[in-house]
């Protein structure tokens, strides 16, 4: 039967890893008693670095569940979208399927089975999409939806209400190994991968314990990320904003010279209307654009591990 491995990325985790490792062992348990999954499969949960007692939880659950929980220890924070790279990467050699959820269990584990029912079915990558977002506040459901909503705009392909609870094949995990770019967005990635894909449908909950991991500012920080680094959208943007400017620009040159003309200008003013005020924060903004795509350039470029594991539980 193939093996199925439940990839848990962790960062300040300390009050949920116990919750998170039973809730997940059960799921485990239940469909290895229906013979959907081997007996062999397990999770694993992969330390981001964590500064709390995140990892020495992680090794005592492997201790009393050794068949069943594994570990990988990050040297120190990376952030989710690369701990969670080094989780799949490190769990395709041991698996036949990987699921990957975040520990604070709002993504509902009992769908893992439906995952497991479309992988049989001849599913490379099912995602996990939310039907219902009732139980987060109202600031962070307008935010949530608005983020995938941009992103639509901005041209970067996504699975709409779709984070990072999903399950890949084999073959797709083996796929995914050879993107190497630095610059990370995994919910972009994974479409681009193709194979026959699904999807299943769930209710997010409410966060077990602790507090989020993706406040409004990282949220912002990773749809920034995702639109630089799989669009040139913005780009074309600029230079459709720069064509109206100059239509503007024409526009108040008439205006300003028919005022000058008629003697109700001051000295000067006609030509700080049409430079400072109207194309100066433009171009700053084109100017900062461009540099941010240099800057990723920079940072491919040089090509530096994306990651470094200390130590690995299995």
């Amino acid at each position: 039967m193939d093996r199925l491995a439940i990839v848990v990325p962790c960062y300040k985790e300390e009050e949920v890893v116990e919750i998170c490792s039973q809730a997940l062992r059960e799921v485990l348990e239940d469909l290895i008693s229906k013979e959907k999954i081997g007996p062999d499969s397990f999770i694993l949960f992969v330390n981001d670095g964590s500064k709390d007692r995140t990892w020495p939880l992680i090794v005592s659950e492997h201790e009393k569940y050794p068949d069943r929980v594994k570990g990988v220890n990050l040297a120190g924070n990376v952030g989710h979208q690369y701990a969670l790279t080094a989780g799949l990467l490190t769990a395709r050699d041991m698996c036949d399927m990987a699921v990957s959820i975040d520990a604070d269990l709002q993504d509902d584990v009992t769908v893992i089975e439906e995952m497991v029912d479309s992988f049989h079915a001849g599913n490379d990558i099912v995602y996990g999409v939310r039907n219902d977002r009732s139980s987060d506040s109202f600031f962070k459901r307008v935010t949530a939806q608005g983020f995938y909503k941009f992103m639509k705009v901005m041209g970067v392909k996504t699975v709409y209400n779709h984070a990072d609870f999903r399950l890949m094949s084999k073959r797709a995990l083996d796929y995914f190994g050879r993107f190497k770019e630095s610059n990370l967005f995994l919910r972009g990635i994974m479409p681009t991968i193709g194979y026959n894909t699904s999807c299943v449908y769930y209710s997010r909950k409410e966060r077990v314990a602790g507090e989020s991991k993706y406040p409004l500012k990282k949220m912002l920080a990773l749809a920034l990320n995702g639109i630089t680094s799989f669009s040139v959208k913005p780009i074309n943007l600029i230079i459709g904003v720069g064509i109206g400017m100059i239509g503007l620009s024409i526009v108040a040159a008439i205006y300003s010279l028919v005022e000058y003309f008629g003697g109700n200008t001051v000295p000067g003013w006609t030509s700080l209307m049409l430079s400072i005020w109207f194309l100066g924060g433009f171009q700053l903004i084109a100017i900062g654009l461009v540099g941010l795509y240099v800057g990723k350039i920079y940072m491919e470029v040089k090509e530096r591990p994306r990651y470094n594991i200390e130590e690995i539980l299995d």
